[in-house]
């Protein structure tokens, strides 16, 4: 027995450190980013636009607007796709007795989670040929947040499909016992159940379109002047990072714009966290 809870204990302990060595190391890289960054920003910094060249001069504010219609457009378009895909591979392909729509499903399975694990890149070549130069759309917003869209689909319906798994099967035998038919069951039942998985998979794809940089580097043009419709080029706030530390001479405003990003990215976690905390609070009540 004191074998076996010695060896429990330095498990544990393998565990702690482990997690520890985790925090430190996250908590070193955003200290130094921010204690780079914080510096160099000011007013000016967030109400000016970049003005190119080398020097790197001028502030960001271009590219936070470019950064939200990025989050905006792209999760238009992939939410609803993302989201009633999962919706059909959990909750209806289980149904069907035909062989021919089972086999589909396992093809659409297979291909969800391949998709999920291909390089941003490619997503970024496959917009270019496809967005940008076979449907004309060009370097701009539109052509960048469609690409993106189909970076982020597979994640939002993995996400999306655990998070429906986990809500118990007896919620749905109730309601459908109650006389609700099995929309009405997903709907009003099953969804405000996974809610707090659903938009946890959304905000991790929020993040992964902020913080991206290969995909919108073919597809977006890489502008930075301020965006005026769908169809205008930008810089997101990521991709203006890369730019700065890259070809310019000014790494000063490339910490002070990862310092903003971190910061957005913070707060992001720290919102999605209290509206999925108050949502669970209410359900309890």
């Amino acid at each position: 027995m004191n074998r076996r809870a010695l060896n429990q204990n330095a498990a544990f302990a393998m565990f702690w450190i482990a997690g520890a060595v985790a925090v430190l190391i996250m908590a070193f890289v955003v200290g130094y980013i921010m204690l780079k960054g914080l510096p160099g920003i000011t007013a000016d910094f967030f109400t000016s636009s970049p003005r190119g060249g080398l020097s790197g001069e001028g502030g960001i504010y271009s590219t936070i607007v470019t950064t939200f219609y990025m989050v905006v457009v792209t999760l238009a378009f992939a939410v609803p796709f993302g989201v009633g895909a999962a919706i059909y591979l959990t909750e209806y392909s289980g149904t069907s007795e035909s062989r021919m729509v089972l086999k589909l499903v396992s093809v659409a399975r297979f291909g969800v989670e391949t998709l999920a694990g291909v390089p941003s890149i490619i997503f970024g070549l496959f917009g270019y040929a496809l967005f940008v130069s076979a449907l004309n759309f060009g370097f701009s917003i539109l052509s960048a947040s469609m690409a993106g869209a189909c970076l982020i689909i597979p994640v939002i319906i993995r996400t999306t499909e655990e998070a429906l798994k986990a809500v118990p099967t007896g919620y749905r035998e109730a309601s459908l016992a109650l006389g609700a038919n099995r929309w009405e069951t997903i709907w009003k039942v099953i969804l405000p159940s996974a809610f707090r998985g659903i938009s946890t998979g959304i905000l991790l794809s929020a993040g992964r379109i902020v913080s991206e940089t290969a995909i919108f580097f073919v597809t977006l043009g890489g502008s930075y002047r301020v965006p005026h419709s769908l169809m205008s080029g930008g810089r997101t706030m990521a991709l203006h990072v890369y730019y700065l530390a890259m070809e310019t001479r000014a790494f000063d405003k490339a910490m002070s714009t990862a310092a903003v990003l971190v910061g957005l990215i913070v707060l992001m976690n720290l919102s999605i966290n209290m509206i999925t905390n108050r949502i669970s609070a209410k359900e309890y009540k």
